[in-house]
């Protein structure tokens, strides 16, 4: 499974370019292909959205070529696409498929438009209708009402009047609007109902005055082009910084940066024509720190003693950005409501239904309709659960649920999706955040490391990973449950359900105290050949790592500073000779009251170093970073003071 694990972050700091917006870049790159003249797009994003829109333009027959400082030069083709015939795969890009989907129906040519399985469930028929009222001929290749799409040449009505619904999405009429320049002859488009996200409708209009051509209008009811218009290039266009993508990085200033220390947006301020911009003022509200200049912003914590509050927020102008404030909203002291947002359920996924599900697995309580989402947090951040958040291959799912990082430690699974609109975002989010120290101590069994480690984590006030205890426990649960322990279907599978509680005075398995019962030689013994499995390792890898939380963790074991905290702000490889750690376990036998036979005791030690060094995962080993810790001849508090002033020369 891919995934990224996150600790828990403790603060965030500093600045970050944005990449370029996705929806004007797409625009832009569409009405340069149409428009007379050569256009040089500047701070073009560069994604697997616009790279379908890049692949599509090409294939369609559209000129382009780099240009200096990473722009893009694209010969405009003066409305009519040189390839006349043409297969377009627009992957799950619904800006690209939908406005070509308007530009190509009035192009005269015949093209099909295919895409992924869910762009094939997402609904066209509102624009298809719009398309097909102007005389343009468009037919569904499966199911009606939904991509593929098959377009065929037709007559133009001239004087056409077309009504689209406004409630769906704001997508169909800026497709629509964009493309009727090409029909050349006039056409109105009346909106019925309330138009959602209304500023995308202006960013689209904004963008088309500057390529030349003004529509007229009729506030948000109706809009018109005039016979005649053409598409001209600017020479020069450049696109604005991302502001949904704005979203991530100022909510993260609002939830741990101090105001003298804020997290600031470069590449979209106060004069940005993306409705996506109003999320600082939603952050206001909140009573994050907000300032904005003419091309960044810069958010923090609110003032001194005050916290976030939640609001209740009409979503209409800044859909996207709203999915932002779900996860802003944990936050926060009372409930946030976000209204007005039923197109998320026509986007990458149902977005209402996976912000509602995923939500929910961090102990927050969540009510959703047909277009809210009312959100009520836990009374304070640190009661929110680890989870493993599902993505359901949408980007801003991905990106908007890192910051629950800042509460509890999260697993991301397929990261990888943001790369439709920011490829590097969880690059760009380690660069800001700085997350709850780690302090890692390996070593070999009985060498003294899980005594020295829970006194360094006392000392310092950090929570105390024995990672020896869980795979204890996997095999107590594995005899217990009649599982041979090599067999490593069998355990990894006792392990990814192991039903185990940490607590000050011992350990809970299936809800009864363990504490003494791990301790026993027969499952120790156990716990090393279990170890040695990589399925069990795979399994309690991200358990594991749901202690990394705030203040700090000190977590013992074999490969904490190898594999389960590579990051560690300390590792520390602690060790002893085979014979001081034979003497130390039968002195321990015998105070407990229990027989030992010093050879005995010797020889499994030395079986187990080595099995715990040869096995193919996570073998036991210093790693390069690590400091030595010899304990021969040290005491306890020696050891310990040892460590501490490691950590401290580190801090």
């Amino acid at each position: 499974m891919n995934f990224i694990d996150l600790p828990q972050m403790v603060s965030a700091s500093g600045s970050v370019a944005l990449p370029g917006s996705k929806s004007i870049s797409n625009r832009a790159l569409l009405l340069a292909a149409l428009a007379d003249g050569e256009t040089e797009l500047r701070a073009l994003l560069e994604s697997d959205d616009t790279a379908r829109m890049r692949e599509a333009l090409g294939a369609l027959g559209v000129p382009m070529s780099a240009a200096g400082e990473g722009g893009l030069r694209v010969r405009g083709c003066g409305g009519r696409f040189p390839m006349r015939r043409a297969a377009l795969f627009l992957g799950n890009a619904g800006t690209a498929f939908r406005s070509l989907t308007a530009a190509l129906a009035f192009a005269g040519g015949e093209y099909v438009l295919k895409g992924v399985a869910r762009m094939h469930e997402r609904p066209i028929g509102d624009l298809v209708d719009a398309l097909r009222a102007c005389g343009t001929s468009i037919a569904y290749l499966e199911k009606k009402g939904f991509p593929p799409l098959s377009i065929r040449p037709a007559t133009i009505r001239p004087g056409s009047v077309v009504k689209i619904r406004g409630n769906v999405s704001s997508q169909f009429l800026s497709a629509l609007l964009m493309a009727l320049p090409l029909a050349g002859a006039e056409v109105t488009v009346e909106v019925e109902g309330e138009l959602i996200s209304k500023p995308y409708v202006d960013m689209t209009l904004n963008l088309m005055a500057r390529f030349g051509v003004v529509a007229q209008r009729d506030g948000w009811r109706a809009f018109s082009i005039p016979a005649g218009a053409r598409y001209r290039s600017p020479g020069v266009y450049q696109v604005e910084g991302d502001a949904s993508s704005a979203s991530y990085f100022l909510a993260l200033g609002a939830i741990g940066a101090d105001a003298g220390c804020p997290v600031r947006v470069e590449g979209v301020g106060k004069n940005a024509i993306q409705g996506d911009v109003r999320f600082a003022d939603a952050l206001a509200a909140m009573g994050a720190t907000v300032e904005m200049g003419e091309n960044w912003i810069s958010a923090a914590r609110p003032a001194a003693g005050r916290t976030l509050s939640g609001i209740h927020l009409d979503c209409n102008h800044m859909p996207d950005a709203a999915m932002t404030l779900a996860v802003a909203a944990l936050f926060a002291q009372g409930e946030t409501t976000l209204a007005n947002i039923a197109s998320w359920r026509v986007k990458e996924t149902d977005r209402i239904a996976a912000m509602a599900a995923e939500l929910r697995k961090l102990n927050v309580r969540v009510e959703e309709g047909g277009d809210f989402l009312k959100i009520v947090p836990p009374d304070a951040a640190h009661l929110l659960r680890p989870a493993m958040i599902k993505t359901y291959d949408d980007h801003r799912v991905a990106m908007c649920f890192s910051l629950a990082s800042f509460g509890v430690p999260l697993r991301v699974c397929d990261p990888g999706c943001v790369a439709k609109t920011f490829p590097d975002y969880f690059d760009r989010f380690a660069k800001l955040t700085r997350p709850a120290p780690v302090i890692a101590i390996d070593g070999p069994t009985a060498s003294g490391k899980g005594t020295v480690s829970a006194q360094v984590a006392r000392a310092l006030g950090f929570h105390y990973l024995d990672s020896g205890a869980l795979y204890r426990l996997t095999a107590l649960a594995a005899r217990e449950a009649g599982v041979d322990w090599a067999d490593e279907a069998g355990v990894a599978a006792i392990a990814a359900r192991l039903d185990t509680v940490f607590h000050a005075g011992g350990v809970l398995l299936n809800g009864r105290e363990a504490a003494d019962a791990i301790r026993d030689e027969e499952i120790s013994s156990g716990a090393s050949k279990v170890a040695a499995l990589p399925a069990v390792r795979e399994a309690l890898l991200f358990r594991q790592r749901t202690f990394h939380r705030a203040p700090g963790l000190v977590g013992d074991g074999r490969d904490m500073g190898s594999a389960v905290f590579p990051g560690a702000r300390l590792k520390v490889f602690l060790t002893a000779s085979p014979a001081v750690r034979a003497e130390r376990r039968t002195r321990q036998l015998l105070e407990r009251g229990e027989p030992a036979v010093s050879s005995a005791i010797l020889a499994d030690l030395e079986a187990r170093d080595a099995r715990d060094r040869a096995r193919t995962v996570a073998p036991l080993r210093q790693e390069a970073d690590a400091l030595l810790l010899d304990t021969d001849d040290l005491g306890i508090d020696e050891a310990v003071a040892k460590v501490l002033g490691w950590f401290s020369g580190r801090c």
